[in-house]
C-alpha cells in the first residue's frame, strides 16, 4: 500500500466521518465537557480528553500492526496484505453509505467491540464526573476504545501495514482527522451538532467517503490486471 495515499485516506476517513462521530461520540464529548471542573481551563481539558482518545487509537494501531507484523511474516505477505486492503476499503464503502443514510449494514460491524467495552465501561464510570487532570486524560483513553466502525476500518489498514510503527502512524493519521470535529463538538456542541446532522451534510460526507473507497478499490483492481 502506498503510505502517503494511506495516510491521506485515513485522515479523510476521520474528517469526513465527523457526522458519524457526532452521532456516536458527540453526546459523550458534550457530556464530558459539561462535567469538567469549573476551576480548571475548560478548553485545555477538552484538548486533553482528545489527546487521551488519540493515544488509545495509536496504541490500537501499534497492537494490530504488531499482530500483522508477526502474522504476515508467517504467511504469504502479498496475499494477506491484499486481502486486508480490500476488506478495509469495502468496510470504508459501507461506512460511507451509512454516513449518507443509504445503508445500515456497517452498524452491525460495530458490535464486534462490545465485549471489550463492557469491561472498560465500569472503569470509565469510576472516573466520572471528571475531577482532575489525570482523570480527564484517563477518560479520554477509555473513550478511545468505544466500539466504532470508523476505528475498525482504520485498524484494518494498520493491520495490513504489517508493521507496528506504521500501524501506530496510520491510526494517528485517522485520529488527527477526527480531531477538528470532536474538539469543536466539545466547545460548540449545540451549533455543530445541528450542522453536521443536516441531511445534505451527511449525504455529501458519506458519498465522499464511499467514493474514495470505490476509487481505491478501482485503482487496486487495475493494478492487479496490469
Amino acid at each position: 500500500m502506498n503510505q502517503e495515499i494511506t495516510f491521506l485516506t485515513l485522515f479523510l476517513l476521520g474528517f469526513f466521518g465527523g457526522t458519524h462521530c457526532v452521532g456516536m461520540c458527540g453526546g459523550l464529548s458534550s457530556a464530558f465537557a459539561l462535567q469538567l471542573p469549573p476551576h480548571l481551563n475548560r478548553i485545555g481539558l477538552i484538548v486533553l480528553l482528545n489527546l487521551g482518545r488519540i493515544s488509545s487509537y495509536v496504541v490500537i494501531g501499534l497492537l494490530v500492526g504488531l499482530v500483522g507484523q508477526v502474522g504476515i511474516s508467517l504467511d504469504d505477505t502479498r496475499a494477506v496484505q491484499n486481502g486486508l486492503y480490500i476488506a478495509a476499503n469495502v468496510l470504508l464503502l459501507l461506512l460511507g453509505l451509512y454516513l449518507a443514510g443509504i445503508s445500515t449494514a456497517a452498524t452491525k460491524i460495530e458490535g464486534i467491540g462490545k465485549p471489550i467495552w463492557k469491561r472498560l465501561n465500569p472503569l470509565l464510570n469510576k472516573l466520572l464526573p471528571i475531577k482532575s487532570v489525570p482523570a480527564c486524560f484517563g477518560v479520554g483513553m477509555l473513550w478511545g476504545w468505544l466500539p466504532c466502525g470508523l476505528v475498525y476500518s482504520a485498524s484494518l489498514y494498520a493491520l495490513g501495514s504489517g508493521n507496528a510503527l506504521h500501524g501506530g502512524l496510520y491510526m494517528l493519521a485517522f485520529a488527527l482527522g477526527t480531531l477538528p470535529n470532536l474538539l469543536a463538538m466539545g466547545i460548540f456542541a449545540a451549533q455543530l451538532k445541528t450542522f453536521l446532522q443536516k441531511r445534505m451534510v451527511r449525504l455529501c460526507a458519506g458519498l465522499l467517503v464511499a467514493g474514495w473507497a470505490i476509487w481505491r478499490l478501482a485503482v487496486f483492481a487495475m493494478g492487479q490486471i496490469g
